[in-house]
């Protein structure tokens, strides 16, 4: 007779268990390039739920330049940055996005990882081991990105981290603690915006207190970059901010269209981290045809075209806030392409989302454990492909849908 397989009861078990609280998550498939229509399940959807807020990741210009790419440089880079994978097309790569902050961060220089999780946890605990083992303190935003958490907590495990969470929205009780630290190693972490609320850090705030305590200040401006400032380099350009001690994270997945993520400071943070990033150390280079690709995005975002795109998006923003109006649900004010709409209730966040799904809409629930308990919602995400006339159709539609969703929630 076998022997019960205890860890498959246990994944049933809890699979079951996520799937009684409405928390279980669902892939899936698309079989249409990324978009503002999608097709799934052989059904065209309209999206409002990427992160691609330029258009850019079916831009027949980065397509013909991934081609361009896999033709010159293959498609595989065969080993880790530090023995053979590190690529021309890296090294420029590289100098550009560092280009693209240099006004922010002096002696700036940039490293390229393929995925911004990566790029946060090499990031957060290289900074760590600066210092010796219980040396080093790390203020974390509570509303962080998982990526910045979990990096938070490996440098907790390794280096004996003191971590102390603040409110980024209430600045008073960061302020009150890290005045009292002595420890020779403080790094204050923030989003640079938000990726459920849409908000921005109060970075000019940030940097006056990092400066004022000898801390590091990292920001990770995933959805920022390309989207902030005059010239899509992100929110320093758009709070017109310099410091040297600035540890800029940029993801090049979303608005940039294509893949990877960078990490921008003062050549010897990246030397550093170079040396003590063991994610950087230890994982397959992203390949060249993907670095040479973004070379193009790059050039698109801070040309005229990323202007005109930026233009677009913002007046999609503007007329959301100002026209998009509901009764009991409750829209958040931002300035960035990230409009959520909170429910509350898992419940209510799923019906509304399988209403929209039936009225040919892809916006899917956002739960917990990825927001607050209790402020489930709508992440709606706006692009530049959008139009006008699609926003209206979804205003209209969510208004709709609103009205039957509290029906069903009163009958």
């Amino acid at each position: 007779m076998k022997n019960s397989f205890n860890a498959l009861h246990m994944a049933e078990e809890g699979i079951a268990e996520l799937e009684a609280k409405l928390l279980k998550r669902i892939l899936r498939v698309t079989q249409s390039p990324c978009d503002t229509e999608a097709l799934v399940d052989n059904r065209k959807l309209h999206a409002f739920c990427s992160n691609d807020y330029l258009g850019l990741a079916n831009h027949s210009e980065l397509i013909q330049a991934l081609v361009e790419g896999a033709s010159q440089c293959g498609v595989g880079s065969g080993a880790s940055h530090l023995i053979s994978g590190h690529n021309l097309a890296h090294d420029l790569l590289e100098k550009k996005l560092a280009s693209f902050q240099c006004e922010h961060i002096p002696n700036a220089r940039a490293l390229f990882f393929s995925t911004g999780f990566l790029a946060n946890v090499a990031t957060i605990t290289g900074l760590a081991k600066l210092a010796e083992p219980g040396e080093a303190s790390i203020y974390s935003a509570a509303l962080n990105h998982a990526s910045i958490i979990d990096g938070v907590r490996l440098a907790g495990a390794q280096s004996k981290v003191t971590v102390t969470l603040f409110d980024h929205r209430q600045l008073d009780s960061l302020i009150e603690t890290i005045n009292k630290d002595t420890k020779p190693l403080k790094i204050i972490v923030t989003d640079g915006v938000f990726s459920m609320d849409g908000d921005l850090a109060p970075v000019k705030a940030l940097v006056q207190i990092a400066e004022q305590c000898d801390a590091l200040l990292m920001i990770d401006d995933a959805h920022g970059f390309g989207v902030l400032g005059e010239q899509g380099h992100g929110i320093l350009e758009r709070f017109d901010i310099k410091s040297d001690r600035i540890i800029y994270v940029g993801t090049l997945g979303k608005a940039a269209g294509v893949s990877g993520a960078f990490v921008c400071g003062q050549a010897p943070f990246i030397d550093w981290l170079i040396q003590k990033g063991r994610p950087y150390i230890y994982s397959t280079a992203t390949p060249p045809a993907i670095a040479h690709t973004l070379l193009k995005s790059l050039s698109i975002i801070e040309g005229e075209e990323g202007k005109s795109r930026r233009k677009q998006l913002n007046k999609l923003i503007t007329y959301w806030q100002n026209e998009m109006q509901f009764s009991t649900w409750e829209k958040v004010i931002s300035c960035t392409p990230i409009q959520p709409v909170i429910l509350g209730s898992n419940a209510n966040a799923l019906a509304a989302a399988k209403l929209l799904d039936k009225m040919g809409y892809w916006i899917p629930a956002i739960r917990p454990p990825t927001v607050p308990t209790g402020s489930a919602r709508l992440r709606i995400t706006l692009s530049a492909n959008h139009s006008l006339q699609d926003l209206q159709a979804l205003i209209t539609t969510l208004q709709k849908i609103e009205r039957q969703v509290n029906v069903g929630r009163t009958s």
